[in-house]
């Protein structure tokens, strides 16, 4: 087995794959197509129903401690429906960011067939992933989590139990801005709440006993800071990567651009697709329901093994 860093400039003296290996590109690319993606890593599984967890907790608190016993009946419809509207797309982009293919390279692609069905320049250099058996696209990254190799493999994220890659960056991007602008609303709401309650003497604002509702409001304030902290500065990065065109893996290990990088602009329109719209925010935009079910019904989830 060659190097991961081995440079094949000759395949005919250097069979990738074993002579009784068999691999059709075609019909594995089509196959990941009308398969589900899903990663069966015990840690990230566990931290995305952490994630889960913690946005109910919060609507709960909001919902039932904060707002429903409030005596002002538009401040609690206004506040309760933006609040429960950014919860939605929130965990609605984190399952688009953990169920959506980052951009796997088909594993065993690297066959002597494959090769010269590519019709490489003579001299031109390719390299070889030894530990999934594919052709490293440029800038792509092999995941020992996820046990392939990713385009534009930004980084493993266990909260969203997936890699962030060429084709899920932009619900990650929106995940984090979404859990970023519902803890600084959960964070205002708590001020405005611990205000109301010390003003009347914790008698009436809360169905709850006040040493309840403390602890509740102290948690929900704990976790909406970790949250907004960790969200916008993950937010405020993301945005400069791809406005520099640049992912994380590459500006940790100062890779020295080989392509040609892209205007700020072009980046954002690169990830989110076409002109400036109400789309780019919208996690839901490009689903289809019939076609998930159909990938379901035939292929099943694709688990990495």
């Amino acid at each position: 087995m060659q190097s991961s860093g081995h440079r094949f400039r000759d395949v005919e003296h250097h069979p990738l794959l074993a002579e009784n290996d068999s691999y059709d590109s075609s019909s594995s690319e089509a196959d990941m197509a009308d398969r589900v993606w899903f990663i069966r890593d015990g840690c990230g599984m566990v931290c995305a129903v952490m994630t889960w967890f913690l946005v109910v907790y919060a609507d709960f608190v909001v919902t039932f401690v904060m707002l429903l016993p409030s005596k002002d009946f538009w401040y609690s419809v206004i506040n309760g429906v933006l609040f429960n509207c950014l919860a939605v797309l929130a965990l609605s982009s984190h399952l688009r960011t953990m169920l959506t293919d980052p951009g796997a390279v088909p594993k065993g692609n690297a066959t002597k067939e494959y090769m010269e069905s590519l019709q490489l320049k003579p001299g031109e250099v390719i390299y070889k992933c030894p530990k999934c058996c594919s052709i490293k696209p440029e800038r792509a990254h092999h995941c020992s989590i996820c046990k392939r190799c990713i385009r534009k493999m930004d980084h493993h994220c266990p909260w969203v139990n997936n890699c962030v890659g060429e084709k899920n960056q932009r619900f990650f991007v929106l995940f984090t801005m979404y859990i970023a602008l519902i803890s600084a609303h959960a964070l205002i709401l708590c001020g405005f709440q611990f205000f109301s309650c010390v003003k009347g003497q914790w008698t009436e604002c809360s169905d709850f006993s006040p040493p309840v509702t403390v602890i509740l409001m102290i948690f929900l304030c704990l976790e909406g800071f970790l949250f907004l902290t960790f969200t916008a500065v993950m937010f405020g990065t993301q945005i400069h990567s791809i406005c520099n065109d640049e992912t994380e893996i590459e500006r940790l290990k100062s890779e020295k651009p080989t392509w040609e990088r892209r205007l700020r602009w072009e980046g954002m329109k690169s990830v989110f697709g076409g002109q400036p719209s109400f789309l780019w925010i919208n996690p839901f935009a490009g689903f289809r329901i019939r076609r998930l079910l159909l990938r379901a019904k035939k292929g099943g989830p694709e688990f990495s093994v």
